[in-house]
């Protein structure tokens, strides 16, 4: 982590048809905005807005939907989603697997403390897609980085 801001937050929100609650209580691992192609297609936008949290830290309380896809590290990605009305709500890596991914847009209205420190899969960013020219932009996954 290119800083060391790792806010402790106490959130919860439902998705957009009010039938699934989530909530994180906790520190948050890490901030990053994500520029693969499953993430532009996930968030119908240039990138998508990510919070690591720990497991433990997550809530959900609702039925929820899930897919798997492999990712180009090789593992597989499963990102989980309102079955009702598509909200995005988190994702996890199995190569990381007690860390959950967290759909900062979900907490809108309450998100202030978000503050991403990289841009990751920089190779696949769309010019439009304006990004904050202090932020390091990695071609992939952060080197060395499981996180």
């Amino acid at each position: 982590m290119s800083s060391t801001k790792r806010p402790t937050i106490d959130v919860t929100a439902r998705c957009a048809c009010d039938r699934v609650q989530m909530s994180v209580r906790g520190s948050v691992v890490s901030m990053l905005m994500c520029s693969c192609l499953d993430c532009q297609r996930a968030t119908g936008s240039g990138h998508a807005s990510v919070a690591l949290v720990p497991a433990e830290a997550l809530a959900v309380a609702g039925d929820i939907k899930s897919f798997d896809r492999p990712s180009d590290s090789g593992a597989t990605f499963t990102r989980y989603f309102c079955p009702e009305c598509g909200t995005p709500l988190y994702g996890h890596s199995s190569r990381a697997p007690d860390i959950r991914m967290v759909a900062v847009g979900f907490f809108a209205g309450q998100n202030d403390w978000y503050e991403p420190n990289q841009l990751i899969f920089a190779r696949s960013r769309q010019a439009w897609d304006l990004i904050a020219d202090h932020l390091p932009q990695h071609q992939t996954y952060r080197q060395g980085a499981v996180r």
